[in-house]
């Protein structure tokens, strides 16, 4: 049985991930902090509805499923709470089995703070971005050489790493030719962020490590990520995931669906014509699943684009609203002064054809999948809070 050992096994995508694989037969370790969850206490925002322990989804998922995803609770800017995930010196803080799981065929990499507001806040949130993201990650490297240089990684990046340039996105690599002579470069990158600006460096570490020790990477470029229901959390909603709605953690699409129950005029930033690549949910766990099936080759640095279709700011709005009037909301779209540096009109082509070609079926952003999102939305109304919907985070 090839065990999978998930870092960030809490998070919006981290528990479904967990649940995703250990329903397919494969032994699944998650590693969490709280960080995600006690930023949103410390940073008063709220969450569409309450979810329970990382240890008490485990044993829900056990009294459903009879399968065991072991748990463990650690900050993994620690370098020995890393390095013990190798070597086995840690314990469980829940499994029925505590036997160590011995070295893990794959990594499966979620454990950063994942939000451009939240770097951007002040100078000290900037720090926690950066000193939590680049740690984890040197951590991990390390511990990959000094322990199992075969494992596989399949790190979670961003597509926000390419910014938007003015020319056509490659899949990671760009063939160079300069005076007379060509190479394979990285693709250049220009973050709007220091959240995205932390992941060119994760990159970078990783990068590092395939050309210093032959490791195996998959890096996935992933646009923002929508919806909540997934083919395991329809069993018990205890097992759905973390939903944010707010500015910081919430991602677009989410919030537009909150915003649009509660008569809360959609929040477009300036002109509306960023355009980035989006995907549902049940697309992450796909592509992270067929990323560790497949595997990159050692002393590989393999990058796909994780995203499956590409929709402005504005034509996000106006599908929610669409949908949201068929449903009986009265929604309104309000263009803000838009508080982040960014293009509101610029071109945007990525190539994104891999993860379809080792055999991702993508969802597509129905009006299905709309109502869908509404259906469950509307069951947690009492639960919105307006106040923190925007903040204006200005950078």
């Amino acid at each position: 049985m090839s065990h999978i050992l998930i870092l960030g096994g809490d998070g919006y995508l981290g528990w479904p991930t967990a649940m995703y694989f250990s329903k397919r037969g494969y032994d699944v370790t998650v590693v969490d902090n709280y960080f995600r969850r006690n930023a949103c206490t410390e940073l008063d925002v709220g969450m569409l509805y309450p979810v329970p322990t990382l240890i008490e989804r485990a044993k829900n998922w056990y009294e459903h499923t009879g399968k065991e995803i072991k748990v463990v609770i650690g900050d993994l800017t620690n370098p020995e709470i890393m390095r013990s995930l190798f070597k086995g010196d840690f314990e469980y803080s829940w499994a029925i089995n505590n036997n160590f799981s011995g070295i893990p065929n794959t990594v499966i990499h979620y454990a950063e703070q994942p939000s451009a507001p939240y770097s951007l806040i002040n100078y000290q949130y900037a720090n926690i971005t950066i000193t939590n993201n680049l740690l984890v990650t040197n951590n991990l490297i390390f511990a990959l050489r000094d322990f199992s240089r075969d494992t596989h990684v399949v790190h979670v990046g961003t597509m926000g790493e390419y910014g938007t340039p003015n020319i056509d996105i490659e899949e990671g690599w760009l063939e160079i030719e300069h005076k007379s002579r060509k190479d394979r470069f990285l693709f250049p990158r220009q973050a709007s962020s220091l959240y995205h600006t932390t992941k060119i460096m994760d990159t970078d570490l990783m990068w590092f490590g395939v050309r210093m020790w032959d490791l195996r990477i998959t890096d996935l470029m992933q646009g923002p990520v929508y919806g909540l229901e997934t083919e395991d959390s329809v069993i018990d909603e205890r097992l759905r995931t973390i939903f944010n709605y707010d500015e910081i953690f919430g991602t677009i699409l989410n919030r537009f669906i909150v915003q649009a129950i509660v008569a809360y005029p959609l929040t477009v930033y300036g002109k509306g014509g960023q355009t980035r690549g989006y995907l549902n949910i049940n697309d992450t766990l796909q592509c992270v699943h067929k990323a560790a099936e497949t595997h990159a080759k050692k002393g590989q640095l393999r990058i796909f684009n994780q995203i499956m279709e590409t929709f402005s700011a504005n034509e996000l709005a106006e599908k929610v609203q669409d949908i949201g009037r068929k449903l009986g909301y009265q929604v309104k779209i309000d263009h803000l002064e838009n508080p982040r540096k960014e293009a509101e009109e610029h071109y945007y082509n990525p190539t994104y054809q891999g993860l379809i070609e080792i055999g991702v079926k993508p969802h597509y952003l129905t009006d299905e999948i709309l109502e869908g999102m509404f259906r469950v939305v509307e069951k947690y109304k009492d639960n919105i809070r307006r106040d923190v919907i925007f903040k204006g985070i200005k950078w």
